[in-house]
């Protein structure tokens, strides 16, 4: 009687958890096409971009915090395509700080939600080999310095390892305040560009621009190259294990 109960309860809290879900995709979807489509379709010129955006008059703050907290969950918009809009609208102080409040939604909502829903979640978004790609870190130190390393250096998977911490122990404080203070740079340089846009001193944007693309293939070159090296350490360590079990395998059938 008791077992049955319990497997009511389990039910019950699976069908309210998929909701949830459900409700919360529907959103996004929502949000996507009626910000982002018109997003694109007024960002064919940063003038447009900004026409677009003082449009909603003093709403037009809270219309660009929405677009940068739809492009943390859909990694396939590109996050410096908004920061340049935001830098070239408002400036490149506001412009960060409108970035940074964004991001900072946006990613504290997928860690609430991964946490809560756990893989089934990270699953919609990321492909397993991605997640695999991130199980050789194993401590919460490795994670901390990996973590901050990642939305550090321009280029890096920033999206992957958003969905990625909230299945580990890193706690919702430890990681905004690493990504925060470690996405400051890459986001600067965005906005600023943007405002030597704004400001029709395109030289300095095309410099600009060049200067972090250069670094952000560096980023997305070595990032490659650790994680090959991390998944051949890894796998020389279970070839460790696995040998030294086999051994005392041995031993034990010798005795």
């Amino acid at each position: 009687m008791q077992s049955e109960k319990s497997n009511k309860l389990k039910r019950k809290k699976r069908i309210i958890a998929l909701l949830s879900l459900a409700v919360v995709l529907l959103l996004m979807v929502f949000l996507a096409y009626f910000v982002v489509v018109k997003f694109f379709s007024h960002a064919k010129s940063g003038e447009e971009f900004r026409e677009f955006i003082q449009g909603y008059g003093g709403y037009g703050f809270l219309v660009a915090i929405a677009l940068q907290i739809i492009q943390v969950f859909i990694a396939l918009i590109p996050g410096e395509a908004v920061e340049i809009g935001l830098g070239y609208a408002f400036g490149w102080f506001n412009g960060t700080l409108l970035c940074l409040v964004g991001v900072a939604i946006g990613s504290a909502l997928i860690f609430l939600l991964t946490k809560k829903f756990g893989l089934r979640l990270v699953e919609l978004f990321v492909s397993t080999e991605k997640i695999n790609e991130l199980k050789f870190i194993n401590t919460e130190e490795k994670m901390k310095r990996f973590t901050f390393i990642v939305f550090f250096i321009p280029g890096t998977p920033k999206d992957l390892l958003t969905y990625f911490v909230g299945l580990t122990r890193m706690s919702l404080g430890e990681f905004l305040t690493i990504t925060m203070f470690a996405r400051i740079p890459s986001v600067v340089s965005s906005t600023v560009g943007g405002n030597f846009i704004g400001d029709g001193k395109y030289v300095e944007a095309v410099v600009l621009f060049v200067i972090t693309a250069i670094i952000s293939l560096l980023g997305l070159k070595l990032y490659n190259i650790f994680i090959k090296k991390m998944k051949v350490k890894a796998k020389k360590g279970k070839e460790i294990i696995k040998n030294i079990k086999a051994k005392r395998i041995k031993l034990k059938n010798k005795n």
